[in-house]
């Protein structure tokens, strides 16, 4: 079967390309508005750009109504945000978090969840995820209507249980990854390969 995303709607072509690009990692993004209201989002079109510098992107599409989403315009007025790492404790706030809600409601309070501050900048980062990146606004880059942010790390947030060496061991945590639809999966199957 051959499928032309050119006769699709956005909502068939969004299903699909979601559906062909997993598991996508997912950015829990906490940002704060010029008022000072947190907004916490989840982004499963979400990766790392570069390592020196430590620079990720985030796609943030825009609302039903065509607007701006609350992550967007705050990380474009403030120019920070940190992205908070997510486990399977996290998915109940994740999907409070995917809901279209008013520029003044703070997701973050709806979740429940407990924020911790920042050590550079102002949004707070989420006490229970176990990895936390705080960045800063690099660039913006608006393709077909999606915002695709790209942030500098300035600092890593890692609670030490997971740390071997310096580095996150993926066998000390579970991480979600977002499938197709409403599905997410739980990256516990590794396996090695050497690289040649």
């Amino acid at each position: 079967m051959q499928i032309d995303p050119a006769t699709l709607s956005p909502r068939d072509s969004y299903r699909l390309m979601i559906s062909c690009i997993i598991p996508r990692p997912i950015a829990f993004v906490t940002t704060l508005s010029r008022e000072g209201v947190t907004n916490l989002a989840p982004f499963s079109f979400f990766n790392g750009v570069s390592s020196d510098p430590p620079v990720i992107s985030i796609a943030v599409a825009t609302k039903r109504d065509g607007s701006k989403k609350d992550t967007w315009r705050n990380a474009e007025e403030t120019g920070e945000f940190v992205v908070n790492v997510v486990v399977p404790d996290l998915m109940d706030a994740v999907i409070v978090g995917a809901r279209e809600l008013p520029h003044n409601v703070s997701e973050l309070e709806l979740s429940g969840l407990r924020a911790a501050p920042s050590a550079k900048v102002r949004p707070p980062r989420l006490a229970d995820s176990p990895i936390n990146l705080e960045c800063t606004l690099l660039k913006i880059v608006e393709v077909e209507g999606t915002a695709l942010i790209l942030g500098r790390v300035v600092m890593v947030h890692a609670k030490d249980e997971i740390l071997e060496g310096g580095r996150v061991d993926p066998r000390r945590l579970t991480f979600v990854g977002r499938m197709g639809d409403d599905l997410y999966c739980r990256v516990t199957d590794l396996f090695e390969r050497k690289r040649i």
